[in-house]
């Protein structure tokens, strides 16, 4: 990434401030993020009150990678399910075909 490709920018996040230097197309990607994480920093504090920055934080970090998880598992099931359906689709011709090949 050339020097015109950067820009430095400060991110709010849980009440803290953060310089960051990104790719220039990735402002929006990064500003969206920071608001992501402040809603749900907020949505923690009011479900429990009296509680820690830090405790609301790990709250949020976990529900985004438990999300994550969750969606990658998903994904790696994909292959499976499409060989699982391939195997039953050639199980139920071999079960049709010997079923008709039966004598009455």
């Amino acid at each position: 990434m050339n020097d015109s490709e950067k820009m430095r920018i400060r991110l709010t996040i849980a009440d803290g401030i953060y310089p960051m230097t990104i790719n220039r197309k990735d402002e929006e990607l990064y500003r969206k993020a920071a608001t992501m994480i402040n809603e749900k920093v907020n949505m923690y504090r009011e479900r429990v009150a009296g509680g820690k920055r830090e405790d609301y934080i790990v709250m949020v970090a976990f529900e985004f990678a438990f999300e994550l998880v969750t969606r990658h598992w998903e994904n790696d099931t994909q292959p499976y399910q499409k060989k699982l359906d391939e195997l039953t689709r050639e199980l139920e011709e071999r079960l049709r075909d010997e079923h008709d090949n039966q004598p009455m």
